[in-house]
């Protein structure tokens, strides 16, 4: 006996307006969903940039504030240069140009006064070994006793303002 199988077709009952309904409201609600979900996450990545736009720009307004006196410094700094050098003179001088350079002391010690107040600080380097940071090598001399690489002289003071080199000291460096 010889069975055939029919291809039976599934059949699906036909959806009533009502549940077409209810499928297509379905279906803009997960619609929906999926767009809400999709602008949280953008917020909060905005959010985050925001965040991190503040930080950055808090960082470099306290950085413009902590140097905001840096252009006036060093303008000031070939001054003091120049009332060490006036000070330096001090052989064979007549009694009124003593009480001038008293007067140029007296300046001096209240210029630097006002660089420390704004945390101006000289580097100091003499006898230290070079270091390309803080020092401008523009001599080298053997010299005996004094090993290779060690500043042996300042011929221009270096200044710091607060932890940042404004100006590096000319050395002359033992070879």
């Amino acid at each position: 006996m010889e069975e055939t199988v029919e291809k039976t077709e599934e059949v699906t009952p036909e959806l009533t307006e009502e549940q077409k309904k209810e499928k297509e409201h379905m279906n803009k609600l997960n619609d929906a969903y999926n767009k809400i979900s999709e602008l949280e996450d953008k917020l909060i990545r905005q959010n985050a940039d925001l965040v991190n736009y503040r930080k950055r720009k808090e960082e470099e307004v306290n950085r413009m504030l902590k140097f905001c006196h840096e252009d006036m410094i060093k303008d000031i700094l070939p001054i003091l240069d120049n009332f060490e050098r006036a000070i330096n003179m001090e052989d064979n001088l007549s009694e009124e140009e003593k009480k001038f350079l008293d007067g140029f002391k007296m300046i001096y010690s209240h210029l630097q006064n006002v660089m420390e107040k704004f945390d101006v600080k000289m580097i100091d380097d003499t006898n230290k070994p070079f270091n390309p940071v803080y020092h401008n090598a523009i001599l080298a001399e053997k010299k005996e006793g004094v090993e290779p690489g060690i500043v042996i002289e300042t011929l221009q003071k270096g200044y710091m303002l607060k932890d940042k080199v404004i100006r590096a000291a000319m050395v002359k460096v033992s070879e």
